[in-house]
Order: structure tokens, then C-alpha cells, then sequence
């Protein structure tokens, strides 16, 4: 893979989660009633950004939780004979609330919807809506963004590198020529 463009840093990574946290404050009154769920890998911290910048600009805690969507992919068989199965963390009620499911990056839509079956073995929220850091296209499901942090327009052949301190030790967002997948 080749090295095309760098589309964030550090700081734009703050600037998209700060901006996507104000949004989520604004389209929901009652923050006490919003859960933040991260998909495992990145969209795990970056959910926990997202409840500090919310901490910071309201003063009210968000609940956050860890989802791991390996079951419940539709290319699971195709992908890995022997998957990984991590834990899912979500230690409390999820009934009547907002859910907000984030992710690094979306894509065709695939782990959004696998996302929200694993959701709903939980109980039945009021609300889903997703966050995202960057939003690359090329949809195969009906599924779109309620918070994306950046639209990032790509062929189907270049490839979107999410990199955060919490899991590669440095914070950025780069495209790259070669691969499909995110």
C-alpha cells in the first residue's frame, strides 16, 4: 500500500470528536438517557473521547460500553475459520435509552448492521444512532451516519487507516492506495 493522503492529526481527530459530542448534546435533551457504545477495536476510545468531551461541554456523564460484533458478521466463515471472539462490555440497561454506536470508519455498512443485532440482545432501545470519525462511501446497506467527524470520498480500492494512541500508540487518519476493506 501506498501512502496517498493524510486526512487528520491529532488535533483534527479532537477537533471531529469535539464537534460530534457538541451535536450529540444538541439532538439529545436528556443526556442521562444516551449510551455511547464503541465497537471493538477504535471505536472503543474513540466512544471514550466522545463521553469526556460530552463531560466537559455539559457536565453530565454518558454511559459507555464495548461491543464486540464477531458473531454476528455476515462474512464471518469467509474472513476466519477460528475468529477471535473479545468480550462485550455493556454493564448497564440499554432499555428506553439512545444508543450511540461508534466506529472508526464506515464503509459498506456491513458492521453498523452487525453491530445493531448484537444491540438488541441486549434489549430494546429507544433510539439507535451512529458516530463515526470518517465516513468513506460505497455503501452496500441502507445505513448512513447520524455524527461523522470527516466525509473522506474514496475509490473502492484505496483503503482509510484509522490510527489512535489508545491502540497504535500515535493518533491520525491517512488514505492509501490497494485494499478494499475499511
Amino acid at each position: 500500500m501506498r501512502l496517498k493522503a493524510k486526512i487528520m492529526d491529532g488535533g483534527g481527530i479532537d477537533r471531529a470528536l469535539a464537534r460530534i459530542a457538541h451535536e450529540i448534546i444538541e439532538r439529545n435533551f436528556n443526556l442521562s438517557s444516551v449510551a455511547l457504545i464503541g465497537v471493538r477495536t477504535r471505536g472503543v476510545p474513540l466512544a471514550k473521547r466522545i463521553a469526556g468531551f460530552i463531560k466537559s461541554a455539559s457536565g453530565e456523564s454518558v454511559a459507555v460500553g464495548i461491543l464486540d460484533i464477531t458473531l454476528y458478521r455476515d462474512d464471518l466463515g469467509i474472513i476466519n475459520e477460528h475468529p477471535v471472539i473479545n468480550s462485550t462490555e455493556i454493564n448497564f440497561s440499554i432499555a428506553d435509552k439512545t444508543v450511540i454506536i461508534v466506529d472508526d470508519v464506515l464503509f459498506t455498512g456491513r458492521t453498523v448492521r452487525a453491530a445493531i443485532d448484537a444491540i438488541m440482545e441486549y434489549g430494546r432501545p429507544q433510539k439507535i444512532q451512529l458516530a463515526v470519525l470518517a465516513d468513506r462511501g460505497h455503501r452496500e446497506l441502507p445505513i448512513r451516519a447520524d455524527y461523522s467527524g470527516k466525509n473522506v470520498p474514496t475509490a473502492r480500492s484505496e483503503k482509510v487507516v484509522v490510527n489512535l494512541t489508545e491502540t497504535d500508540g500515535r493518533d491520525g487518519v491517512e488514505l492509501y492506495d490497494g485494499g478494499e476493506n475499511k
